[in-house]
């Protein structure tokens, strides 16, 4: 599952995959705005079939986040 976080994130932020740790951090390391950020929601939640609310956002800060808030939906 963590891979394939990375991946989306990759793609939908436009980085490295191989630059991504679980503790990445969206806005301080990859310069995510909130644009960025709610492009990437959309395709975290296409590929894993969840919805995350606007107001949940807030606290995933980093991939490590993302992968717990998920697995909990799951």
């Amino acid at each position: 599952m963590l891979e394939k976080i990375k991946e989306i994130i990759a793609e939908s932020l436009g980085t490295e995959i191989s630059t991504l740790t679980e503790e990445t951090s969206f806005k301080e390391d990859l310069g995510a705005d909130s644009l960025d950020l709610f492009e990437m929601v959309m395709a975290l939640e296409e590929a894993f079939n969840v919805e995350i609310p606007s107001e949940d956002l807030e606290k995933i800060k980093t991939i490590k986040d993302v992968k717990d808030y998920i697995e909990k939906l799951q």
